[in-house]
């Protein structure tokens, strides 16, 4: 199939209502198809990973020049206090005459200033901050595809809870038609002496017991049906049984190694302790001296004269920490911190991937032996539930035998159901387990949700240029501007 993205999609899905059913039925893969493409939580973390490529455009941002500006339009207004002269020709030997007189005056002023800067050096801590943002992406992509993970799982477990619950239905409708029957002809042996009430009476009550678990079957089956809805958008209809399980790597050793190679949680912590690696050089930066170039360029205007001023300036910041009461050393020792803590938590991490192969394989196994076990189970039920009835008809057994050979087989019958459902949902839990719950790996008819398209649009900071109208065109595809 070829490879398509979610940025070039336009879902044209259609949710089935509540008494309304798709036309046709539907297998396990259509299933997983639908909650892939209609899962709101894979959406969701679609947008926190889109988050975090603006973390690595703010990164790049960084390592630029700054361009701004300023203006500035003021008004001054006070008085000062002055002596003025009276007029006339003052006498020889004696100062003119006049008074103090307080004066009024006023400004506007207006001015406006072009900016530019840019730091030159900070430790590499700016540099740094890129890779680091960089490695957060990566991680956040490894997280989605953990997400994408439990919601396949959960679209597989839904369409075999519901499996289950519809098959329980009719295995308990046709219980009730048995007993029924039975309940019939133990009335009618009993008009005619064979059976004495007790039998029928012990009929009865089975066939009321009967009822009522197919009362909770039903149930069962509206909450799967429900639950069904909510992770695959849709009721379900026709469910069509899977052919097969999946392919599983051959051995548990052998899963457990790919497991550590590709599990997406591993690969999320790997990305984190990467990260907080460089949040230690970061912090170790801070420490480092501050170069930053910076130009200046204005005008100044005086509407109450014809003065004015142009002209700029460069100039050469250099700016460090001497002293800060110990912050930065801290800084730098929670930094260490959190990155033994990160290396501790990926090693628990391997541990417990490990762990949980292991548990699925045996609980794979167990589902295995178990499906194995309740089909010569039921073989053996079906055969003595066949005998014993006809005994009955012969007098050589009770009702009572004949009622308990039929649970038997209804009990055999219901373990068969489950067995085959926990072998299924084990199987896909296997594949969890390693990491290969994927649409890619599962070759899901879907279209593909590629994590670097938007990053690559991004990466690189654009603001007004092709790229940034591609960004545009982008968002509005998913609905998002």
């Amino acid at each position: 199939m070829a490879r398509r993205t979610v940025f070039g999609m336009v879902a044209g899905l259609c949710f089935a209502a509540a008494n309304t059913v798709p036309a046709a039925a539907e297998t396990l893969a259509s299933a997983l198809s639908s909650a892939y493409v209609t899962s709101g939580l894979l959406d969701q973390n679609r947008a926190v990973l889109r988050a975090a490529d603006e973390d690595v455009a703010q990164a790049v941002a960084s390592l630029r020049p700054v361009l701004s500006w300023s203006g500035t339009v003021a008004r001054s207004y006070g008085s000062s206090r002055s002596y003025v002269s009276s007029p006339g020709q003052p006498l020889l030997g004696v100062p003119p005459s006049g008074d103090w007189q307080w004066q009024a005056s006023t400004t506007t002023t207006a001015s406006i200033d072009l900016i530019a800067s840019m730091t030159v050096y900070a430790g590499g801590s700016r540099v740094m901050g890129f890779n680091a943002a960089r490695e957060a992406v990566l991680a956040t992509r490894a997280a989605l595809v953990a997400v994408e993970q439990d919601v396949l799982y959960d679209a597989v477990s839904a369409f075999m809870d519901v499996r289950r619950a519809t098959e329980t239905v009719m295995l308990r409708r046709n219980n009730v038609r048995v007993i029924g029957e039975e309940l019939r002809a133990a009335r009618d042996r009993f008009e005619v002496g064979e059976v004495t009430r007790t039998d029928v009476a012990a009929a009865e009550a089975r066939l009321a017991e009967a009822r009522s678990a197919l009362a909770g079957a039903e149930g069962d089956l509206a909450i799967s049906r429900e639950t069904y809805k909510s992770v695959i958008g849709h009721y379900p209809n026709g469910l069509v049984p899977p052919s097969g399980l999946p392919r599983l790597p051959a051995t548990v050793e052998g899963a457990k190694a790919q497991a550590l190679r590709n599990h997406p949680n591993l690969t999320q912590l790997r990305h984190s302790v990467a990260a907080n690696d460089i949040s230690v050089k970061i912090a170790e930066a801070q420490m480092e001296p501050t170069v930053t170039v910076r130009g200046t360029w204005g005008v100044d205007e005086t509407f109450d004269s014809r003065s004015a001023s142009r002209g700029g300036t460069v100039s050469i910041g250099v700016d460090g920490p001497i002293y800060q009461g110990g912050a930065l050393s801290s800084a730098v020792r929670q930094a260490m911190a959190n990155r033994d803590a990160s290396r501790a938590q990926l090693y628990t991490a391997g541990k417990n991937v490990e762990r949980t192969v292991g548990s699925a394989y045996a609980s794979l196994r167990i589902a295995q032996a178990s499906l194995t076990s309740t089909g010569e189970q039921v073989r053996a039920a079906q055969v003595a539930f066949n005998g014993i009835r006809e005994e009955a008809t012969l007098g050589a057994r009770t009702t009572l035998d004949v009622l308990d050979a039929e649970q038997e087989l209804l009990d055999a019958r219901a373990a068969r159901i489950s067995a085959q459902v926990d072998q299924t949902v084990a199987a896909y839990a296997v594949l969890a387990s390693v990491g290969q719950l994927t649409a890619e790996a599962l070759a899901l008819d879907v279209p593909r949700y590629d994590p670097s398209e938007y990053y690559n649009l991004v990466k690189t900071a654009p603001v007004r240029s092709q790229q940034g109208e591609d960004l545009n065109r982008v968002l509005r595809a998913l609905g998002k501007n």
